[in-house]
């Protein structure tokens, strides 16, 4: 189908920085999020008349890393088979050998993370948390009972995101996932320290290990804290995990039934 190119006389038409290799696809300059792998830019599908959002890495700051290209490259890969409503999909990627880019279209929540959209919105009813939660649920389910099963391993309130306008909640930011096979065991220690279940440590852990970091989810999410916020180094979270001791911010939650 041709696309209909913008009036260059028009002065109000926001010019696109750049296009993908189709022509399809086109990025914005303003920053939608960045992280310390990648950088997330505002885009339009011109196809479908749709934002997105253009993730955008620099590999050549891992050149030296070949396990991070690796992860990077898996991820895209990943979440190109995945097809559920509380997945963030992703459309279409490709590599920039000039620029020594690795770019990949996703599907963008319009509120951002849950974390910040959270804390913006304080004032919540249960219902609407749970409605969330379930959906939080609903894609872990979808995760873990794929062929093989996938293990998000960084599930936090940062990687999961809000469509604010509908409610609508999607997991996200599958760079540490894991596929396991028949055994559904996994064996290396990565993820955000507060939501890391305490078998991570020994490296010999299942899906399980997601289901721990929701209920450090729902903690964050009751309560506004951060699980271990009373711990300053990652030394400290690691001992009173290990040692099952559960974090401070549990003496925040009531029955709220």
């Amino acid at each position: 189908m041709p696309l209909l190119s913008p009036d260059p006389s028009n002065k109000d038409a926001e010019p696109f920085v750049e296009v993908d290799p189709t022509g399809r696809y086109g990025r914005y300059g303003d920053l939608l999020g960045a992280g310390s792998v990648k950088k997330v830019f505002r885009a339009f599908d011109q196809e479908e008349g749709r934002e997105m959002a253009w993730n955008q890495v620099l590999l050549r700051r891992f050149s030296d890393d070949k396990e991070m290209i690796d992860r990077l490259y898996t991820e895209v890969l990943l979440l190109r088979t995945l097809n559920n409503e509380n997945i963030i999909a992703a459309f279409s990627s490709w590599t920039d050998l000039e620029s020594m880019t690795l770019n990949f279209l996703t599907e963008v929540c319009t509120s951002g993370n849950l974390r910040e959209y959270r804390r913006k919105h304080r004032h919540i009813s249960i219902k609407a948390l749970k409605k969330w939660l379930r959906q939080i649920l609903s894609g872990l389910e979808y995760l873990h009972s794929h062929e093989p099963c996938i293990i998000h391993r960084d599930l936090n309130c940062s990687n999961v995101f809000i469509s604010g306008n509908v409610g609508e909640v999607k997991i996200g930011d599958l760079g540490l996932a894991a596929m396991v096979g028949k055994d559904r065991i996994a064996h290396s220690i990565l993820g955000t320290p507060e939501f890391m279940a305490p078998e991570v440590y020994d490296e010999n852990y299942t899906e399980m290990v997601d289901i721990y970091a929701f209920g450090m989810c729902v903690l964050e999410l009751v309560t506004l804290e951060m699980p271990y916020s009373e711990c300053d180094s990652v030394v400290k979270i690691y001992k009173k995990v290990t040692s099952g001791v559960k974090p401070q911010a549990m003496n925040k939650v009531r029955d709220w039934r």
